[in-house]
């Protein structure tokens, strides 16, 4: 890129069967534009989110087709990226790619980029402090899922969820059981309670009872040890199996007085860890509802199917994998704003710069250079830990010193 070329931001019509959302929305066109990056959009990339190509091209984008977005592009963004694990030549050696890829579930797909020197940013990988919360994708999708999974659980129960006083009598409300109260989880008790449900929720994080309860929600406590429940980063951790066995037989009760239970625990890299069993599900009255944000890996329902609709013993199973792209609108909103805050961690002024001593920049950095450099996915990849970069020499002149006599010492720091 020349001195005076200016940073092409590319954003290609995602290719993931049923995704409806897209990286870049309208609105963050300009403040890319701010950055000093020109953006590039493939022309069909934002209908089906319901941005056609007029309102990028009346916002400052290039409306072009798929060839050209990815050959003449500096930094390509998606939602997904399917050039992880799938055919890479299409990218240019050295070119950027940001989103989603799921780096911790099948780490080997990376070394193809690696070789070809493609720089990937994996922003699941972003660490959970305080100046990545306007960056953090995970956080911002767990809200469309956990309301969205709330209206399809209303959807297909049936019964209504708030409480109505009629000519006819008293219908009762509704009984919500939240499994996990991570984003997910938290947004789906404010919406059940919103629909006027009676809502419970259980963690194995005992400090997310105050969060709960901020919602109107009642926390579940068992009687079950939890100290070591949480990871450094604020997800719950993977516990053995006796602890999940012993959850399970004291969650059954819980489970079979619900109408409505929604599971959202999910263990980054790992399997979903199972939490209601096929006998659980028997014991739940026909037309209750349950809905697993845990589908994709596996699901924490014994009975899920992965996008599909179960209906078990009168029990309706829902295994949805993707609920954001139901809600492409604000979700692809939200990503976009996600995604543009990361961008301008790594742009200055119409310039890349990766300083690999900031936390966020070095955190989602999977490929670089020529070499996997994420330390946990080298880990698992049993590659060797990089050696660090060596700091760069000052070629500033050192000052003069001063004469002794005018040496002062300051009395505070």
């Amino acid at each position: 890129m020349s001195e005076t070329q200016r940073l092409i931001v590319g954003v290609p019509t995602e290719t993931k069967d049923c995704e409806t959302r897209v990286a870049i929305f309208p609105g963050s066109v300009s403040k890319l534009g701010k950055m000093g990056c020109d953006v590039s959009v493939q022309r069909d990339a934002g209908d089906l989110a319901g941005f056609l190509p007029d309102a990028y091209t009346d916002a400052g984008a290039t409306i072009t087709d798929r060839d050209a977005v990815l050959s003449g592009s500096d930094v390509l963004v998606g939602v997904n990226l399917p050039w992880v694990g799938g055919d890479c030549s299409v990218l240019k050696d050295g070119q950027i790619i940001v989103g989603c890829c799921d780096p911790l579930w099948e780490p080997e797909k990376f070394k193809p980029l690696a070789d070809r020197n493609i720089t990937c940013f994996a922003l699941e990988l972003l660490p959970r402090i305080t100046r990545a919360q306007s960056m953090d994708i995970l956080s911002s999708m767990a809200t469309c899922a956990g309301y969205k999974a709330v209206l399809l659980a209303a959807q297909h129960s049936n019964r209504m969820f708030p409480m109505l006083m009629t000519a006819a009598g008293t219908v009762k409300p509704a009984r919500v059981l939240i499994i996990g109260a991570g984003v997910a989880g938290l947004q789906a008790i404010a919406t059940a309670k919103r629909l006027g449900a009676v809502v419970s929720a259980y963690d194995v994080r005992p400090a997310v009872k105050e969060q709960v309860e901020s919602l109107g929600g009642k926390f579940i406590e068992l009687e079950l040890k939890t100290q070591d429940s949480e990871s450094k980063g604020g997800y719950a951790k993977e516990m053995d199996e006796d602890f999940y066995k012993r959850q399970r037989e004291m969650m059954a009760k819980l489970v079979a007085e619900s109408d409505v239970v929604i599971t959202t625990a999910a263990i980054p890299g790992k399997k979903s860890p199972l939490l209601v069993t096929k006998e659980m599900v028997d014991g739940m009255q026909p037309g209750s509802v349950i809905v697993d944000l845990a589908a994709e890996r596996g699901g924490n329902c014994e009975v899920t199917l992965c996008d599909s609709e179960v209906c078990h013993q009168g029990v309706i199973v829902l295994g949805p994998s993707n609920l954001p792209a139901t809600v492409p609108l604000n979700a692809s909103e939200m990503f976009s704003r996600n995604v543009t805050n990361f961008l301008a961690s790594i742009v200055k002024e119409g310039k890349i710069e990766i300083d690999l001593t900031d936390e966020v920049i070095a955190g989602t950095l999977v490929t670089h250079g020529g070499e996997i450099v994420h330390p946990r996915i080298r880990a698992m990849l049993e590659l060797p830990p990089l050696e660090p970069p060596e700091p760069e020499p000052n070629i500033e002149a050192a000052p003069e010193p001063e004469p002794e006599k005018e040496r002062r010492i300051p009395l505070a720091e």
